[in-house]
Parts: C-alpha cells; sequence; structure tokens
C-alpha cells in the first residue's frame, strides 16, 4: 500500500513538471497504474477490518462520502487550478498524497506474511494485453472503420482474454478464481458497477465537452454546474449504511439503476438543441446524484457479502475493476459516436446526442438486470415450504 502511494506521490509531481507530452502521458499512466492497485487494496483493508454487516455498510457509505468529497471538490479546483496554470492540476495533489502517505505509514498495520502463494504473471498479462487491445479496437473503430489492421487487433484481444480464461483454470494461483463467477449476486454486482461507473463517467465528460467546447464556458463555470451531483453524493451517502441494514442492497441498487436511467431520458427529452440548465442540467445531476448515492455503497456491499476473509481482495479489486473496464469501454464507444456525428451533424447538442443514447441504454439495461433479480428472489420467498 505504501509504495503505491509513494508511486503515485512521486509520478505527481513529476508530471507538474515536465515539459515533454510523451513524459506526461507516461506519468499519467503511471498514476493510473498506481490507482489502479491501491484502490481494490483500500477496500480490501476495509472490508477485512469491519465484519459484514451494519460496520462493513457504514465503513462504505463513510468511503463513498470521501470519494465524492474528493470528486465535487476536484471539479471546482480544477476549474481553479486550470485557469492558473495546468501544472497545478498536478502538483496541488503532491502534499495531499504525502499526507495520505505518512496516515497510511501509522495507521494501517501491516499485513503478515502469507502461508503460501504464488504469481500469475501468464494471467496478468493476457488479462491486461487483451482488455487493452479491446478497448483500443473500440477506440479506433469509428476512424479506421474495420479494415484487416482492425480485424486483426480485435481477434488478437479475443485469443488473450481465451488464454486467460484457460489458464486461470490450470494455474496453481489464479489471479481470478473463476468459480467466484457461480455466485450469483457478485455477478449482478459487477455488472451494475459496469453500467453505474461506464454511464456516469461517459456523461459527465460528454458535459465537459459541451459546456466548454460549444457553450464555450470557463473551467470553472462547468465544474459548478455539475457540482450539485457530488454534493448530494457527499451528504446523503453517510445514510446508505443504515438503508443497506433496513432493506438489503438489491432494493437500493434498483433505485440507484431507476434514478440513472431517470436523468438520462429526462435529459434526452428537455435537453432539444440548446440546453437549458435549471431546465435539463441541474434536474439531471441531482437524479444522477441520487443514483450514484444509492448505487456504490450498495454494489460494494453486494459485491463483498459472504465473501471469506482470504478473498476479500478478490472480490474489491473485481468489482473496482469492472467500474474500471465499464468506464473504459462505454467512454470509448462514446467518443467514436461523438467523432462520427460531429462530421455528419450541425452541431450544437446534436453530435452528443448519440452518445446520451449510448449510456442511457447502459443505465436501463442495469436496471432491468436488477429488476429480474428482484423479482425472482421475491418469488422464491413467497414459495410455500413443503411439508416433511
Amino acid at each position: 500500500m505504501y509504495k503505491r502511494q509513494s508511486v503515485f506521490t512521486v509520478a505527481s509531481l513529476v508530471g507538474g513538471l515536465v515539459d515533454d507530452g510523451g513524459l506526461l502521458i507516461a506519468t499519467r499512466f503511471v498514476k493510473g497504474l498506481a490507482a489502479a492497485f491501491t484502490a481494490p487494496t483500500a477496500m480490501s483493508i476495509l472490508t477485512t477490518t469491519f465484519p459484514e454487516g451494519p460496520a462493513r455498510n457504514r465503513a462504505l457509505s463513510i468511503f463513498t462520502v470521501f470519494g465524492a468529497s474528493g470528486y465535487s471538490s476536484g471539479l471546482i479546483l480544477g476549474g481553479l487550478l486550470t485557469s492558473l496554470g495546468w501544472r497545478w492540476t498536478f502538483l496541488v495533489p503532491v502534499p495531499l498524497a504525502l499526507a495520505a502517505l505518512v496516515a497510511g505509514i501509522f495507521l494501517i498495520p501491516r499485513d503478515k506474511p502469507a502461508a503460501e502463494g504464488g504469481h500469475d504473471l501468464v494471467g496478468a498479462v493476457t488479462l491486461v494485453g487483451g482488455m487493452l487491445l479491446a478497448v483500443y479496437a473500440v477506440v479506433t473503430a469509428p476512424q479506421r472503420g474495420f479494415d484487416l489492421f482492425e480485424a486483426g487487433i480485435s481477434v488478437l484481444a479475443v485469443l488473450l482474454l481465451v488464454t486467460f480464461v484457460i489458464a486461470e483454470t490450470r494455474v496453481r494461483h489464479p489471479l481470478v478464481r473463476l468459480s467466484i463467477f457461480r455466485i450469483g449476486s457478485i455477478v449482478r454486482a459487477n455488472a451494475s458497477m459496469v453500467a453505474l461507473m461506464g454511464s456516469y463517467v461517459s456523461f459527465q465528460f460528454m458535459m465537459t465537452l459541451y459546456l466548454q467546447d460549444v457553450l464555450h464556458w470557463t473551467p470553472l463555470r462547468m465544474a459548478l454546474a455539475l457540482l450539485p451531483a457530488g454534493l448530494l453524493v457527499a451528504f446523503s451517502s453517510p445514510f446508505m449504511g443504515r438503508l443497506i441494514d433496513r432493506h438489503g442492497t438489491a432494493p437500493l441498487i434498483v433505485a440507484a439503476m431507476t434514478s440513472l436511467s431517470a436523468g438520462y431520458i429526462w435529459f434526452l427529452a428537455t435537453a432539444g438543441s440548446r440546453p437549458d440548465y435549471l431546465v435539463t442540467v441541474l434536474p439531471t445531476m441531482l437524479l444522477l446524484g441520487g443514483g450514484f448515492a444509492f448505487g456504490f455503497s450498495s454494489i460494494m456491499a453486494q459485491a463483498t457479502d459472504g465473501i471469506d476473509d482470504s478473498e476479500q481482495g478478490l472480490a474489491s479489486g473485481l468489482v473496482q475493476s469492472s467500474g474500471q473496464v465499464g468506464t473504459a469501454l462505454v467512454l470509448a464507444v462514446v467518443t467514436g459516436l461523438i467523432a462520427s456525428a460531429t462530421t455528419a451533424a450541425s452541431g450544437g447538442f446534436t453530435p452528443f446526442r448519440p452518445g446520451v443514447n449510448l449510456v442511457t441504454g447502459v443505465a436501463v439495461a442495469g436496471l432491468v438486470l436488477n429488476v429480474i433479480a428482484l423479482a425472482t428472489a421475491k418469488a422464491r420467498s413467497r414459495r410455500p415450504v413443503a411439508a416433511v
């Protein structure tokens, strides 16, 4: 944990000091890699420290509060810092990262060496390579078309992912124990995280482009426009633990997906050619904030419920990875749709409409999946018990 935080801190510092575009991209890659290792580790610490039930649900809700608060403050600070200079967006997080590193050293107990274990290099290489090539194929397809190169990249991505699945069934210490996907709640939680993060982040990306590039808003004004969603998450998440204790995760995830779907549908219904903030953008942000508040903690709790402590890291890593993969894939398709529509459409909001249609479909798919699961669970609970 400490090494990953150290890498993140150094990469932030270097990113703010370099002058070469290639080096800047490299530091961003290193920061993303460090964050990818840190996020599931943090979740694993949380889920193994607090036992399943009210204590863990409350811890997850507090975890969400800090994430939402960081997101909300990041929007405003990002707008302010960008106005001062792009370097400050890299340099200002450095002291915050250092503070987190020092706090972690003193507050997080060191793990005991594992009694047994091993490495799965083949699984790691094939999974990362397959996912990178899959995202690359999706991103470049709209510009290149489905030519021979695109077909080759797609086939190679599929082969690598198939190799990963085969390898995980044969190695002694697999990177991902595939039998964990026999648990229906874990599969639904991961699919729900794909729908939540894929649609939410992609929509925020489109709104950023639209408000700044089309309406020519300043970064700060744009940040304030999107801020209500983050504030709603930050202020409502502390109550999510109690709601999970009282109602369980499934109804709250349905509520989350309903709110997300309603937000996107409302935006499409009222946007027209030039969306009005009070009529269109603000209600949409409130609906999306409510959906994220209900969804994130509930999905994380569902993804880790009933899992042995020895596999909490696996369960946490899977659901975190699902969010990242969902974001990457949906965002890749969205950018392709926007690029294609921009060349054919007149301008305004029109080029963004296909992308909003996509994120709406992703959210509705997540809603349907969870409604079916909840209805099936209720039907089973109502069946009469056979007499013995």
